[in-house]
C-alpha cells in the first residue's frame, strides 16, 4: 500500500494556468532541480573564496551583497567572480547542447564532444592561433566560426533523408578523427611561442577569465536557452521517432536543424570563453536524467548539472593538487574518460552497442 501511495505521489501534475495554458510538474524532477540549484549556489560562493587569499563563506555572501570590506570587494567581483560566472555560464551551455544533440541522436553518445564539434572550434582557435598570430578576441571568434562549420559539415555528410541517431555520431567520430589530425598538424608546424600557446588553449582554463568573457557568453546563454526550451516538447515527441513525430505535427527536419544549430552555437561560445572543456555536455544529460528520472530530454536539468559538474572540477583543480593547481580541463578530462569507459560498458552490457 504504501509503494501505491509513493507511486500515486511521484506521478507528473499538471497546473491549469489563465485562457487555456498549462504547466507538466514532475516531482522529482522539480527536486532534483532545486538540489542542483542549491549546490551551484554553494559551489559558487566556495570557489569565490578559494584561492591564495581565504575567504569565509559568509564575508563571501557580505560582499556580494554590496557590505564588504574594500579589498574583499575588489578580490570577489573584480578578481573571482567573473571566473565564477564564466565556469556557471559554461557548464549550463554544455549541458543543455550534450541534452539536445544526445535525444537528437538518441544515442547516449550523442555529445559535441564525440561529434567532432569541439574539434571544430579548436581548429578554427588555432588557424588563429598559429597561422594569424590573432589576439584574444580573434580566437574566440575563430573557435566559433570554426565550429559552426564543422557542425555543418556534419550535418551535410550525415543526412540522407533526414539524420539518423547512429549515423549522425559514426560521421561525427569520423569528423574527430580529421579534425584531430589537423591540430596535430597545425600545432607541429607552428613556431613554438604559438605552439605553446595553442597547447594552454587546448586544455581549456578558466585561469584569468574576467568580465570580457562573461558578457559575450551571457549574451549567448540569454538568447539560445528559451530558444532550445521552447522547443523542449517537439523535441521530446521527436524521441519516439520520426514517424510519430510527423503523426503529431512535428515538423521533424526543421526542428531538428534548429536545435542542432543552437546547440552548436552553444558549443562554440562556451570554447570561445574557455577552452575546448571536455566531457562536461556527454556526462552532464545523463546524470540528470538518472538524478530526475524523467523521460524526455530534461534540457534545463542537463544545463543544471553541468553547471555543477564544471564548478565542482574547477574546486577540485584548485585544492585537490596542493600547490600545483590544474587547469579545470585536465579534471573533466579525467573524470569523463572513467564516466566514458563505464558508459560503454553499460551500452555493451545492456546490447545497444
Amino acid at each position: 500500500m504504501t509503494d501505491i501511495r509513493i507511486r500515486k505521489a511521484a506521478r507528473p501534475r499538471t497546473l491549469r494556468g489563465p485562457g487555456g495554458t498549462s504547466l507538466r510538474v514532475e516531482p522529482r524532477a522539480l527536486l532534483a532541480g532545486l538540489l542542483l540549484i542549491a549546490a551551484t549556489l554553494v559551489l559558487a560562493v566556495v570557489l569565490i573564496g578559494t584561492g591564495d587569499f581565504e575567504i569565509a563563506p559568509g564575508d563571501v555572501i557580505q560582499t556580494l551583497l554590496g557590505n564588504g570590506a574594500p579589498a574583499d570587494d575588489f578580490i570577489v567581483n573584480d578578481l573571482r567572480l567573473p571566473r565564477v560566472l564564466v565556469a556557471i555560464l559554461v557548464g549550463a551551455a554544455l549541458g543543455m547542447s550534450g541534452a539536445v544533440f544526445q535525444s537528437v541522436s538518441r544515442n547516449p553518445l550523442g555529445s559535441p564532444d564525440m561529434l567532432g564539434f569541439g574539434y571544430g572550434s579548436a581548429v578554427g582557435a588555432l588557424v588563429v592561433i598559429t597561422v594569424f598570430k590573432g589576439g584574444a578576441n580573434e580566437v574566440a571568434l575563430g573557435a566559433v566560426v570554426g565550429g559552426v562549420l564543422a557542425g555543418a559539415l556534419v550535418y551535410l555528410l550525415a543526412y540522407k533523408k533526414g539524420i539518423h541517431g547512429y549515423r549522425l555520431v559514426l560521421v561525427g567520430i569520423g569528423a574527430s578523427a580529421v579534425l584531430v589530425a589537423v591540430i596535430q598538424y597545425l600545432i607541429a608546424k607552428a613556431e613554438l611561442i604559438e605552439a605553446t600557446r595553442a597547447m594552454v588553449w587546448l586544455t581549456g582554463s578558466l585561469a584569468g577569465r574576467d568580465w570580457e568573457q562573461v558578457w559575450p557568453l551571457l549574451v549567448s546563454c540569454a538568447l539560445l536557452f528559451p530558444l532550445v526550451l521552447s522547443q523542449g516538447r517537439a523535441l521530446r515527441v521527436i524521441e519516439m521517432g520520426d514517424d510519430a513525430a510527423y503523426a503529431l505535427g512535428v515538423p521533424v527536419e526543421r526542428t531538428r536543424m534548429l536545435l542542432m544549430l543552437a546547440a552548436v552555437l552553444l558549443t562554440t561560445a562556451a570554447a570561445a570563453a574557455a577552452g575546448p572543456i571536455s566531457f562536461v555536455a556527454l556526462a552532464a544529460p545523463q546524470l540528470a536524467r538518472r538524478l530526475t528520472r524523467s523521460p524526455g530530454p530534461n534540457l534545463l536539468a542537463g544545463a543544471l548539472m553541468g553547471t555543477v559538474l564544471l564548478l565542482a572540477s574547477d574546486l577540485a583543480s584548485q585544492r585537490a593538487f596542493g600547490a600545483d593547481q590544474l587547469p579545470v580541463g585536465v579534471v573533466t578530462g579525467l573524470v569523463g574518460g572513467v564516466y566514458l569507459l563505464w558508459l560503454l560498458v553499460t551500452e555493451r552490457k545492456a546490447g545497444r552497442i
